[in-house]
């Protein structure tokens, strides 16, 4: 769903594109949540394993910018 790949002979860029990816994975935390709100009773349940599933999307994206932030504080 998301790209999470990074070109390690090009951290600055790999980060970059990292934290692209969390900002749009984060941004689509916030779609998830109000489409939950805003859900009828019959999809809730739907709603609700998508907002999950973008909070994972969001945490993996997180861990890949935190990864490559301590490759660079090490390097």
């Amino acid at each position: 769903m998301f790209n999470t790949s990074v070109t390690p002979l090009f951290p600055a860029r790999g980060r970059a594109r990292a934290l692209d990816t969390w900002r749009e994975a984060a941004r689509l935390v916030g779609l998830r949540w109000r489409g939950f709100l805003e859900a009828d009773p019959a999809s809730r349940s739907w709603a609700f394993a998508a907002y999950l599933a973008a909070l994972d999307a969001e945490e993996a994206a997180a861990s890949e910018v935190a990864a490559l932030s301590s490759s660079a504080i090490a390097a």
